[in-house]
């Protein structure tokens, strides 16, 4: 699961599709990364701020209820238990570390559910860099607790009011920003989409996941199972079970489920798989969860798909706010709706010939569902209404 060529191919996927004025600040980035990852000291600063502002190694919980339930045995990798309550700060404080080490001045963010945004808002704030995060005018909306939150923390919040005015307009308002203050920022991109070196690098950081999941289970699992909007926590969970017998599988909402039912083409510098319409332009997206609500995948996952390594399945907005209540009723764990969707599969798939009864389940609980509980309120009212 390594970049086979320079130009940060993953098979037929990837690349550094921008326009010529970006290509300078994507090959700094890659130089600097490169550079990084490699240097012992870089390391070990990135391990320490791990430990010691984000609480890592995060525990393996087993969900022994939810189990008894599914005829499955699931066991749970507690990315909710983070600082800041996601995966998203893994990413977060290896980019910033790697900002400083470059000179920047300040950071650049998108972001959807508003987890990225709070943990860059975090590192920015732990490595006092200033923090411009552009997010969608509807998830601002709808994630107004974690808007609140990065601005406690001194971030700007930039609302964008264009196109869908969710994930995949703030991620390309983000770029755009970024071609006009290459010299003195970072862009800080959440997920494995992106140009070359983004996809590699945000895995990388987020590998960190997986590998504390193979040292941390006693034996390999059966499945491997992960939520994917762009696909940052799994390829993470993956990356450690990549050589192993585990059957991987990413999980997306049914609205935005690029890499079950997309198309070969290019978006926000990188050649993947996307929904398109018969003209191949990008459809919007849809998803209860503001951090699936992408229209693609990133290239790694596409390679993973076309290679048969992975499988990548769907499930709908109902189907993931009902294993959401089903964790919170077995487990006392309230999740975040994008890892809900996660949930619900082993939840549908649990006895059939896709999860056969006995099997043992690891799945990545991406993040808590303390956002969502204003969605989850509006639902419940809806439902007895």
């Amino acid at each position: 699961m390594r970049t086979l060529t320079q130009e940060g191919r993953f098979g037929e996927y990837g690349g550094r599709w921008v326009p010529e004025s970006l290509v300078p600040a994507c090959l700094e980035v890659a130089d600097a990364f490169e550079d990084a990852w490699i240097d012992a000291g870089f390391r070990e600063q990135l391990q320490t701020m791990l430990a010691r502002h984000v609480g890592r190694p995060t525990p393996l919980t087993p969900a022994e209820r939810l189990s008894a339930e599914l005829g499955v045995t699931v066991v749970l990798k507690r990315e909710d238990l983070t600082h800041t309550g996601s995966h998203k700060i893994n990413n977060a404080v290896g980019q910033a570390l790697l900002a400083r080490r470059m000179g920047k001045k300040r950071l650049i963010a998108e972001t959807g559910a508003g987890m990225h945004g709070v943990a860059t808002a975090t590192a920015g704030a732990l490595l006092d860099l200033p923090v411009t995060v552009f997010m969608g005018e509807q998830d601002v909306e709808r994630q107004s607790h974690n808007v609140f939150r990065m601005r406690y923390l001194g971030a700007e919040v930039v609302p964008v009011r264009s196109g869908s005015r969710t994930l995949k307009d703030a991620t390309s308002e983000a770029m755009r920003h970024w071609v006009s203050a290459t010299e003195e920022a970072h862009y800080c991109l959440g997920s494995v989409v992106g140009p070359h070196p983004y996809p590699w690098m945000v895995r990388e950081f987020q590998r960190v996941i997986g590998e504390e999941a193979r040292e941390q289970y006693a034996a390999v699992p059966d499945f491997v199972v992960a939520c994917v909007g762009g696909g940052s926590n799994a390829a993470g969970t993956f990356a450690g079970f990549a050589d192993t017998s585990a059957r991987l599988v990413g999980v997306e909402a049914i609205g935005g489920s690029g890499a079950t039912f997309g198309q070969a083409g290019v978006l926000h510098g990188s050649q993947s798989l996307f929904l398109q319409d018969e003209h191949g332009q990008i459809l919007e997206a849809h998803s209860i969860a503001a951090g699936l609500d992408y229209p693609g995948v990133g290239p790694e996952h596409a390679h993973l798909r076309d290679l048969g390594r992975a499988r990548y399945v769907a499930v709908n907005d109902e189907a993931a706010v009902a294993a959401a209540a089903q964790l919170a009723r077995t487990e006392g764990i309230i999740p975040a709706l994008e890892s809900a969707h996660a949930l619900a599969w082993v939840a549908e798939a649990a006895g059939t010939p896709d999860l056969p009864a006995g099997s043992t389940v690891l799945l990545t609980l991406s993040g808590r569902g303390d956002k969502d509980i204003a969605t989850l309120i509006a639902r419940s009212e809806e439902a007895t209404a």
